[in-house]
C-alpha cells in the first residue's frame, strides 16, 4: 500500500522524487539533535547540582553511547545497502525520542545511563548511516548540494534543541525540558521517514539525480537523450576500500577531529558558566555555534570541484584547532560568541565535507558497509572527546588542559588532510 502510494506520487510529481527523499532526511536530521552533546550541555549544570554527579560521570554516558554506536555501525551498514534507510531511520527516531522522554523521570545515575546511552547510540550510528546513505543513493552530481541542505537541517536542529531545552527548563525545570526535547524528536522525525523513504531511485524506475538514460520521442518514434547522464563514479567493495591509503587517512582525520566536536560541544556551556557568564549567554553561545555551522555547512556544499576536497578538510582542522584556543581565552560574552562562531565554522565544514569525501572516494554500491567500518573509528573517537574534557577538568579544576589538547588534535588533523587523495577507482 505505501509503496503504491509512493510510486503514484513519484509519477505525478513535476520534479525528481529525490527531493522528497531529501526533505524526509532533513526532518530526520533535525530530530537527530535531541541527544546531541550541545543539547545535553544545557542539562549538565542543573542535573549535576541536583544529584552531585561529576563532569566525568555525566560525560561517560556520552562516551558509552558512542561505543555502543561504534559496535552497531558495522552491522547496520550492510543492512542499508540491501534494504535502504527507511527502517533504520524509523527505528532511530523511535528509540531516541522515547528514551529522551524517559529522562524526565531520572533519579539515579544508572537510570540516566540506561536511557541516554540508547539515544546516543542512535545518534552516532543508525542516524548517521541512514541519513547519509539516503543522500548517497539518490544523488551523485548533486550530492554536495544535497549534503549541504542536510547539514543546514542538522544544524537547525542543533540551534533549536538547546533553545527548546532552555525555554522549557526556565518554565518548568530540567524534567520538563527533557519532555520537550523528546516530543520534538518524535513529532518531527518519524512520519516523513515512515511515509516517504525508498531505498534507491531504481526501485521507482528512476535514475540517480533525476536523470534519464533515454526518453521516448512520440512524434519521431525514437528514443533520445533526456538529460545529461550521470558520470561514472568509483566502485569499491568494503574489502577493497580498507586496503587503500585513502581509507586510513580519512579515518585518521576523523580520529582527531571528532573528539574536538564532542568534547567542546558537551562542555561549552559549563565552561562559560565557570568563566562567570550567565546561563542565557551559555545557551545562546551554543546556538550561535550551531547557527554558524548551519550557514557554513551549506556553503561547503558549493566547494569548487576543481579544488581537491582535502584542502577543505585542511581548513576544517585549522578552524577547530583555532577554536579550541579561542575557547580557552574566553572571559566576556563577546569573546564567547566569537569562539562559538569559529567553532561553528569548523563543525559546519566537518558535517558536510566528511560524508561527501567517503562517498566520492568509494562510491555508493557498498557505501553502507564501508561507512559502517569507518564510523566505528569515528564514533569511538567522538566518544573519547567528552571523557578527555571531563576527566582533565576534574583533575585540574579547569578546562584549560582539555582545550589545549583539542587544539593540538585540530592542527594535526589539518596536516593529515593534506595527504588524503582519492584512491584509484576499481570499476566503472
Amino acid at each position: 500500500m505505501r509503496l503504491r502510494f509512493v510510486h503514484a506520487l513519484a509519477d505525478r510529481l513535476p520534479f525528481y522524487y529525490g527531493w522528497i527523499i531529501l526533505a524526509a532526511v532533513c526532518a530526520a536530521s533535525f530530530s537527530r539533535q535531541g541527544p546531541a552533546v550541545a543539547t545535553l550541555s544545557i542539562f549538565i549544570e542543573p542535573m549535576t547540582s541536583e544529584f552531585g554527579w561529576s563532569r566525568t560521570e555525566i560525560s561517560g554516558a556520552v562516551s558509552l553511547g558512542g561505543v555502543l554506536g561504534a559496535v552497531a555501525a558495522p552491522l547496520i551498514g550492510p543492512f542499508l545497502d540491501r534494504n535502504g534507510a527507511r527502517t533504520i531511520l524509523c527505528f532511530a527516531v523511535l528509540t531516541t525520542g522515547i528514551p529522551l522522554l524517559c529522562l524526565s523521570a531520572v533519579n539515579a545515575l544508572p537510570v540516566f545511563y540506561a536511557f541516554y546511552c540508547v539515544a546516543r547510540m542512535n545518534f552516532t550510528g543508525p542516524y548517521d548511516i541512514g541519513i547519509y546513505g539516503s543522500i548517497v543513493n539518490w544523488f551523485h552530481r548533486k550530492r554536495s548540494f544535497a549534503t549541504s541542505i542536510t547539514t543546514l537541517a542538522l544544524m537547525s536542529g542543533l540551534v533549536a534543541m538547546p533553545l527548546i531545552a532552555h525555554v522549557a527548563m526556565q518554565a518548568g525545570g530540567w524534567r520538563s525540558a527533557w519532555i520537550a526535547v523528546g516530543t520534538t524528536v518524535l513529532v518531527v522525525g518519524f512520519i516523513p521517514a515512515w511515509l516517504f523513504l525508498v531505498r534507491r531511485p531504481e526501485d521507482l524506475g528512476l535514475e540517480i539525480d533525476g536523470d534519464s538514460i533515454t526518453k521516448q520521442n512520440p512524434s519521431a518514434g525514437e528514443t533520445s537523450p533526456d538529460t545529461k547522464t550521470t558520470a561514472a563514479e568509483p566502485v569499491f567493495t568494503r574489502a577493497e576500500a580498507i586496503r587503500t591509503p585513502a581509507f586510513w587517512l580519512l579515518s585518521a582525520f576523523s580520529l582527531l577531529v571528532w573528539p574536538i566536536q564532542a568534547g567542546v560541544s558537551l562542555h561549552q556551556a559549563p565552561l562559560l558558566l565557570e568563566r562567570g557568564l550567565d546561563a542565557t549567554v551559555a545557551a545562546t553561545a551554543v546556538s550561535t555555534f550551531s547557527f554558524t555551522s548551519a550557514i557554513v555547512g551549506f556553503a561547503y556544499g558549493f566547494w569548487p570541484k576543481r579544488i581537491p576536497l582535502r584542502f577543505a578538510m585542511v581548513l576544517i582542522g585549522v578552524s577547530l584547532g583555532a577554536a579550541a584556543l579561542a575557547m580557552n581565552a574566553v572571559e566576556t560574552a563577546p569573546m564567547a560568541y566569537g569562539a562559538a562562531v569559529l567553532f561553528g565554522f569548523g563543525i559546519g565544514g566537518l558535517l558536510t565535507t566528511v560524508p561527501i569525501a567517503w562517498a566520492d572516494f568509494f562510491g555508493r554500491r557498498s557505501y553502507g558497509a564501508i561507512r559502517g567500518v569507518a564510523l566505528t573509528i569515528q564514533v569511538a573517537s567522538q566518544a573519547a572527546g567528552p571523557l578527555i574534557a571531563g576527566a582533565l577538568r576534574d583533575v585540574t579544576g579547569t578546562y584549560d588542559a582539555a582545550l589545549l589538547t583539542f587544539a593540538v588534535f585540530g592542527f594535526a588533523a589539518a596536516f593529515i588532510a593534506l595527504l588524503a587523495k582519492p584512491p584509484r577507482a576499481t570499476g566503472p
